[in-house]
């Protein structure tokens, strides 16, 4: 058995989009004090983290009431590193997510933009074909590895976010697959019990038992 750990460590330097973590020393052994304790200032969508459908959905599920049954089971890792722009769904079928529950995109996102500190001025996104055609395979989870499975070219309007959510399939970002090859695997994914939250950090792991 191989597991593959695919969570981004969080940290003050790391890539987010906006607000970057903040960490305070509360307690301190070196000060004198009976332990170390930190307290962290972060966003629900830091890190590795799962949206939930109440992230683009007045009154839909939050995060503490997802399904684990769809973040924990089988999943496929697809290779879409080819891809240059928008993942269409051609590039899907091909690929073979047909039929998955749990597909995670494997792009060249995992070993450029990923690997950055600040946001890229573009990357390898979703289209909105292809997110409905996801939709259409009765996919439960899909994962990509960047910030934001949205195309840059509309995080105005946030297509694919309204499709997957709007059908209550979950959203895993920031997954890091450059070190995963693709094919079939077992998803392990945990975001923290939030509650009526939005979405959540999360560790994620895939096992390969093969």
């Amino acid at each position: 058995m191989k597991i593959y750990d695919i969570t981004l460590p969080i940290h003050p330097q790391m890539l987010h989009w906006g607000r970057k973590p903040e960490v305070e020393v509360v307690e301190s052994l070196a000060n004198g004090d009976a332990s170390n304790v930190t307290r962290w200032r972060l966003g629900a969508h830091t890190g590795t983290h799962v949206d939930a459908p109440a992230h683009f959905v007045d009154g839909a599920t939050p995060i503490d009431e997802v399904s684990l049954e769809s973040l924990v089971g089988p999943a496929v890792v697809v290779d879409l590193t080819h891809v240059e722009g928008d993942i269409e769904v051609t590039h899907l079928a091909q690929a073979g997510a047909a039929g998955q529950r749990r597909v995670l995109l494997k792009t060249s996102n995992s070993a450029g933009p990923l690997k950055e500190t600040d946001r890229a001025p573009n990357w390898v996104g979703l289209s909105p074909e292809a997110a409905a055609w996801l939709v259409e395979q009765k996919v439960e989870l899909v994962g990509i590895d960047y910030l934001t499975i949205e195309s840059h070219r509309r995080t105005d309007t946030w297509d694919a976010h309204h499709t997957l959510l709007g059908s209550g399939v979950l959203i895993l970002e920031n997954a890091d697959l450059d070190q995963v090859a693709a094919g079939p695997y077992e998803l392990v994914c945990l975001p923290a019990k939030l509650v009526g939250a939005d979405g959540s950090f999360a560790r994620a792991i895939l096992i390969d038992r093969s």
